[in-house]
């Protein structure tokens, strides 16, 4: 399986015939190379140069660069040209947000699958005595109200909608406080650039990397990732990303941030005040990767397939059931976990 490579140091990408290396800065004679045939995609964290030859290469070899600022938010994508386009995938996407009554559909049903992970969540601690019941209700609430909006397909119901689960996540977030053993690590309230404190600073870091992960796999199917249905497509680069990522990211940033802090594998010393902020630092960022990469890698015994089947299978997964909607093969239904 691919995996993918993220780069932390300050150095230079080079190209040497068919394959790629990375040049410390300063150190000239340390190489590492890259194996270009086991690579998914690059992330990279550091000031990093690199050519017009290696950006052609990896268009070659059908390999994404995702970027990341000093504090570790995402900042761009170098997306090769597509070799999987549909002509009638485009089309059929168009379709589905352009019919307003079409895009609520898929909207409603992402923020479903969004919130029916959160209450996998809180069900989870609920039974290992965090007290979570009011908020499941108040969860379970909020689930049922969202096939009450605006039925017939509006902008506005749009707006509804992202306003319902801004609200269920605002709940969600409160419950991390009774979570989360180590009460160094308090919520107090979502804030996001600059993070106030070190649990906002993992919730935004996380949650970049979802963003990632997700646009990786849709460039390995037939979708346009430009083309959203809850994030409205605008001027915005990619907004189907985003999407898929509010199904994922309960299971991949929430339960990684839960395992590093109720463990004691965060501490103070991998977080770093700037600028009116709390960022992780760079042996943070890596201690995170780390787990989320393990996590992306981790399989499941998949119920209707009958075999195990990773992390990052089962966004590709919901990324074909997304096709078949778009196609008429079968109504989309969003991933909900079992376990």
């Amino acid at each position: 399986m691919k995996k993918p490579i993220f780069l932390f140091s300050n150095g230079e990408l080079k190209r040497k015939d068919n394959t790629i290396y990375f040049e410390l800065e300063g150190e000239q004679s340390l190489k590492k190379f890259i194996p270009v045939e086991n690579t998914a995609e690059l992330h990279i964290f550091g000031e990093v140069g690199l050519n017009k030859r290696i950006l052609e290469f990896l268009s070659q070899e059908g390999i994404l660069i995702h970027f990341y600022n000093y504090y570790g938010y995402y900042t761009g994508s170098f997306y090769p040209r597509e070799h999987y386009n549909s002509g009638m995938i485009i089309l059929k996407q168009v379709e589905h947000y352009i019919d307003n009554s079409k895009r609520l559909f898929l909207a409603k049903k992402f923020v479903q699958g969004a919130l029916e992970n959160i209450k996998r969540n809180l069900e989870y601690y609920n039974n290992r005595s965090s007290e979570l019941g009011e908020e499941l209700d108040k969860i379970e609430t909020f689930i049922n109200k969202i096939m009450d909006i605006g039925n017939e397909g509006n902008d506005k119901a749009i707006e509804e909608l992202m306003a319902l689960e801004g609200n269920a996540r605002e709940i969600y977030y409160q419950c991390f406080d009774k979570i989360l053993k180590d009460e160094n690590f308090s919520f107090e309230s979502r804030s996001k650039r600059p993070p106030q404190n070190k649990l906002n600073a993992l919730i935004s870091f996380g949650n970049s990397l979802v963003y990632t992960y997700t646009l990786s796999e849709i460039y390995k199917t037939h979708l346009d990732p430009r083309i959203g249905y809850l994030h409205t497509t605008n001027f915005r680069r990619f907004s189907l990303n985003l999407d898929i990522a509010e199904i994922f990211k309960p299971i991949l940033t929430d339960r990684s941030i839960f395992k590093l802090i109720n463990k004691g594998m965060l501490s103070e010393k991998h977080f770093m005040k700037h600028l009116e902020g709390i960022y992780l630092s760079e042996e943070g960022k890596k201690l995170f990767v780390q787990e989320m990469e393990e996590r992306m890698q981790t399989t499941i015994q998949h119920r209707k397939l009958g075999r195990k089947v990773s992390y990052r299978s089962l966004i590709r997964m919901e990324l074909y059931k997304l096709e078949k909607h778009l196609l008429g093969d079968e109504i989309y239904e969003p991933f909900v976990i079992w376990w």
